[in-house]
């Protein structure tokens, strides 16, 4: 069965945005320090090369793919159909689950469920590797497709899942002034047999009904 929030077409974003602050060392006289200069913004910012967080349990992830600066606009017809395509080829292969997606001009947040560390990321490079491949025949080149690794983030709590699913579900909505829970190019919009072709179903608790339990949940996730 799908999950209750994909039964009420209408969402809204929530989420609040989140500042950081960084500190700062005042300059010393000597050599090269480490860690000078300006850092990276934007595409040349990259993901961080650290060892993602171990887990041997079946798991929510939260996984962000962004394409390099030369790949079309994902948000098109023939991107999309291709990527859906790959969606579907790659269903609950390597102990990977896709539960939720949205495709962006440039890049995918994606919704998923892994047995474990090792599922996560072999499926998502199993997943990396048939989009590229599918890019790169409709648009007729070679080469590299993504500028860097998929970046994830595991979703623990009731909390954390109820956000990142409006994030997901309500991205564009959010960044576009679109029409909340008519984008055509998230799995929103689609109907119950759209989701049984696509998508898989969760086997966490967490995904399945202990989602309930968050601080805050919006009207569209309640029955």
């Amino acid at each position: 069965m799908s999950p209750v929030w994909t039964r009420q077409p209408e969402f809204r974003q929530y989420l609040p945005n989140q500042m950081e602050q960084l500190a700062f060392r005042l300059p010393q006289r000597g050599g090269k320090r480490r860690g000078a200069g300006r850092k990276p913004e934007g595409r040349r910012a990259g993901v961080s090369h650290k060892a993602r967080p171990r887990f041997e349990k079946p798991a929510a992830v939260h996984v962000t793919l962004r394409v390099d600066v030369h790949v079309w606009n994902l948000r098109s017809r023939r991107c999309f159909g291709a990527i859906e395509a790959c969606f579907v080829e790659a269903r609950e292969r390597f102990g990977l689950r896709i539960i939720e997606f949205t495709v962006l001009g440039n890049h995918l947040h994606l919704l998923v469920e892994a047995d474990n560390d090792e599922a996560l990321t072999r499926g998502m490079q199993g997943l990396a590797i048939r989009v590229a491949k599918a890019l790169n025949r409709l648009m007729a080149r070679k080469g590299h497709v993504f500028g860097d690794h998929y970046h994830s983030r595991i979703l623990a709590t009731p909390t954390e899942l109820v956000n990142a699913i409006a994030y997901v579900l309500g991205n564009h909505a959010h960044h576009h002034g679109g029409t909340p829970g008519v984008d055509r190019f998230s799995s929103a919009s689609y109907d119950p047999d759209s989701r049984y072709r696509v998508l898989a179903d969760p086997r966490t608790w967490l995904l399945r009904a202990g989602w309930r339990r968050a601080r805050r949940i919006p009207h569209w996730l309640r029955l």
